[in-house]
């Protein structure tokens, strides 16, 4: 009995090494997050932006601590199955009455996949499914703040209760005029609710820590009235001045899924219990998954970790197959899907076309540095994943084909579990959220103006498309992003009709780049040539050549010029990179410019 024992005591150990490891890592992560409302008060907007990247770096950091942890107090690796089994159910019981289960178990599968060196584990080491269950977590500690607050408006003291609720938050700058905003937020609710009597359950539910992101803070919190819940948004930001304002505000499900979007950074957020806020926010926004609501909340891992789950789900509740993804084929990666899912697989290809002077290597860096940066609502976020099974027969042939043609070293198929299933496993693989390509859009637009050259719907369509387009680049310029490939194809729609951009291998910083005229020609044997008679680094950007790339349609050039045609001039690049240079930080806003209460002389680059 005494070896049992003692192999129930190390299993203990290391179960208490492995939550010491998560618990240091989330008290960092929290704590940098709290900074964040000290960066706001300061206006330190590249410090901001430091601290969302570094962020994101936290997780692997720690669980690479811990697994060396591992090794050198209890060589891990070379412990039994049987104790890590145990190691397991130690690990549940240390989980009772932990604030954040989820992240703990997410952590606890992190650390055993890379010690027992395994892609796939059965739920007697890892946590397939939770283990401990989320609901109704409450920080009972004294003083500690509820995961909301709530406040009891009556007709009469509606003002009143805006005020506390933004006074609640004590921010350590002076409002410009907060009675003002909030009369403003109060003139903008009145449609929600002028047609209704307030009954007496009126209330606000207001989450307790604000949302950062960029340059703004967010309140979020819903309107509750009878049957009726209106969730609400309210950003703050600094005027010139240096003073606070309430920017706008936003209502409806609509309103708070584009500023929860998966094409903008993560916020910065300080939680004591992260899942009552996903709870909360998914009783506002019931259509988003809960994996995207850890995603925005910066706790990528977790978000990872519940799309997975999300997937095998549907997985074991749909019979469609893997095909070759709708559309151009890209000269990099090679993108498929399946039809029921709304997202789409990216895998890098083995060899490129002599134009595209990359490696594996560089576009995975590509892909890093826009998991990194900015988003500013115009670049998908992706989830990466290596080593993934899929079962064979939800393959089509053209598509195994195809994988096996342009990506052989991305592809295994094999029984390598012994049960007699054939598996396709992926080695490396991108997954993001699936839109309709720009180019298939316009061309919905061009065959509907074909068949009708009067048709509203179809013009509206189009100018729409293009004029979102523009909108994108120079939000991706404001962000310090250069797109490289802009061909319709790399863009998408997503359904709140924001147009976003999701092919990454050739971006680069403006500041990178250099943003020339195209020289005149030398002499008439230069005009006539087909060729470039120039010499072109290799940031070298030339602005006058996008026209004959992108504006062939008539139609659409006739819009772009109308709205965008800056785009075309080297001086709005120039312009551009020489203020992010000299480290200006522009402004871009998750909602329209017509929802502003306060527009600043500086003009912002808006969506």
């Amino acid at each position: 009995m005494f070896p049992q024992r003692l192999d129930s005591t190390v299993a203990y150990d290391i179960a208490k090494a492995m939550m010491d490891g998560f618990n240091r890592h989330y008290r960092l992560f929290r704590t940098e997050s709290a900074r964040a409302k000290h960066r706001f008060e300061t206006r330190d907007w590249h410090g901001q932006q430091r601290a969302q990247r570094e962020r994101i770096e936290f997780y692997d950091l720690r669980v690479n601590e811990c697994v060396m942890r591992l090794h050198k107090e209890f060589k891990a690796d070379e412990q039994a199955m049987d104790v890590w089994e145990q190691v397991k159910l130690h690990y549940i019981g240390l989980l009772v009455n932990h604030h954040q289960p989820e992240l703990a178990e997410t952590f606890f599968n992190s650390v055993c996949t890379k010690i027992l060196q395994r892609a796939y584990f059965q739920n007697d080491f890892i946590f397939v499914r939770p283990a401990v269950s989320t609901e109704y977590i409450e920080n009972e500690e004294p003083r500690a703040l509820p995961t909301y607050r709530c406040h009891y408006p009556t007709a009469a003291s509606m003002e009143s209760e805006v005020l506390r609720m933004i006074a609640d938050f004590n921010l350590r700058v002076p409002f410009e005029d907060l009675e003002r905003d909030a009369h403003l937020v109060l003139e903008a609710m009145k449609p929600h609710f002028d047609h209704v009597k307030l009954r007496a359950n009126f209330q606000f539910q207001v989450l307790s820590g604000l949302f950062f992101r960029n340059k703004g803070a967010y309140v979020v919190g819903k309107i509750i009235n009878g049957f009726q819940e209106v969730p609400f948004a309210l950003p703050i930001l600094h005027n010139e001045q240096g003073q606070l304002v309430v920017d706008a505000a936003l209502f409806g499900e609509d309103d708070l899924l584009i500023l929860f979007s998966f094409a903008r950074a993560y916020f910065m957020v300080d939680m004591e219990i992260p899942s009552a806020y996903v709870q909360f926010l998914r009783s506002m926004m019931p259509r988003k998954p809960r994996a995207e609501f850890y995603n925005a909340l910066g706790l990528a891992k977790q978000g990872k970790t519940l799309f997975y789950r999300d997937f095998l789900f549907h997985m074991r509740h749909s019979t469609d197959k893997f095909r070759i993804a709708p559309g151009i084929k890209g000269m990099v990666m090679l993108v498929f899907d399946l039809p029921s899912f709304p997202f789409v697989f990216k895998v890098i290809k083995d060899y490129y076309p002599p134009q595209k002077d990359t490696t594996r290597e560089q576009i995975r860096d590509k892909y890093l540095l826009v998991k990194q940066h900015d988003r500013v609502g115009r670049m998908a976020d992706t989830l990466e994943f290596s080593e993934v099974g899929f079962p064979r027969e939800r393959f089509t042939d053209e598509l195994i084909a195809e994988i096996q043609k342009f990506a052989p070293s991305q592809l295994e198929i094999s029984d390598r579990n012994g049960d007699g299933d054939i598996e396709v496993v992926v080695k490396h693989v991108y997954i993001e959220r699936r839109m309709i390509p720009l180019n298939i859009y316009l061309q919905e637009a061009f065959d509907a103006l074909q068949a009708r050259a009067d048709d509203p719907s179809a013009h509206a369509q189009l100018e729409r498309a293009v004029v979102e387009y523009g909108n994108a680049i120079k939000d991706l310029v404001a962000a310090n992003i250069f797109p490289g490939d802009m061909l319709w194809k790399n863009f998408g729609i997503t359904r709140h009709g924001k147009v976003v951009f999701y092919d990454y291998d050739e971006i680069e910083y403006i500041t990178d780049c250099n943003f020339r005229r195209v020289p005149a020609p030398r002499n008439e044997e230069d005009e006539m040539s087909g060729e470039v008679w120039y010499s072109v680094g290799r940031h070298d950007v030339f602005p006058e050549t996008f026209g004959p790339f992108l504006l062939g349609n008539p139609k659409v050039r006739e819009v772009f010029m109308k709205h965008h045609a800056d785009l075309l001039d080297v001086a709005f690049w120039q312009s551009h990179k020489e203020r992010i240079a000299a480290g200006h930080v522009y402004d871009v806003f998750p909602y329209e410019r017509d929802r502003r209460f306060h527009i600043q002389a500086d003009k912002a680059l808006l969506d």
